[in-house]
């Protein structure tokens, strides 16, 4: 072979390995792939719900105590013939029902639901006549009830004449003269007054006894 003709082709080889050298130094090379999108953040757990305190159910409260009220009162000493109360009948009649409507240690105010007024006499004159007369005696006093407050539909009233004399009177002998009789006799010119109501108690109660412990039974000495 000629030497011209090898050296043109290994000049040939020469040229042909730079091109393609050259063209895969051009080649764009392969992007990376792109990193993986990071997991997201996993959400909180929601809080549990707060529960509301429960709250404490208030103390059964105990159910008062009513006391049934019972008083009575006589006023004696009214004039002769008279439907009228003397000084000493008011004020008594007046602390009497005073009493009632204070609260005491024991209870609170009495409410009213009655009260019954009964008139009386002595045993001078007719039964027709005492009769008229002790129906003004109790009349007087109910109106007097009225003033201080009481209400009159709970207001009875009655007449009984000389029906129902003072025990102690029954040593008074008509055989008296007749201004003495008369002073003997004035117990029983009088009218009754009897209250019927319903008052609170405010008495504490008292504590539950408890139950007493029983001795520890002692053991039997061994024989």
């Amino acid at each position: 072979m000629n030497s011209n003709f090898r050296n043109m082709l290994v000049a040939c080889a020469v040229s042909s390995a730079m091109l393609l050298g050259a063209c895969a130094s051009t080649e764009e090379k392969p992007k990376p792939a792109p990193a993986p999108a990071p997991a997201p953040a996993p959400k909180p757990a929601p809080k549990p719900e707060a529960k509301p305190e429960a709250k404490p159910k208030p103390e059964a409260k105990a159910k008062p105590e009513f006391l049934n009220i019972e008083q009575k009162i006589e006023l004696q000493g009214m004039p002769f013939g008279k439907a009228e109360l003397t000084a000493d009948n008011k004020a008594e009649l007046e602390k009497f029902m005073g009493d009632l409507r204070k609260a005491t240690k024991a209870r609170a105010a009495v409410a009213i639901s009655a009260v019954v007024v009964t008139g009386h006499t002595d045993r001078i004159g007719s039964l027709k006549y005492n009769m008229g007369l002790s129906e003004r005696r109790a009349v007087v006093v109910k109106d007097m009830l009225v003033s201080q407050g009481v209400d009159q539909k709970v207001i009875f009233w009655e007449g009984k004449a000389f029906k129902q004399p003072i025990p102690v009177t029954k040593f008074c002998d008509n055989k008296m003269k007749r201004k003495q009789l008369i002073e003997c006799l004035s117990p029983n010119r009088r009218v009754t007054v009897e209250v019927v109501g319903r008052a609170q108690s405010l008495a504490k109660p008292k504590p539950e006894a408890k139950p007493e412990a029983k001795p520890e039974a002692k053991p039997k000495a061994k024989p």
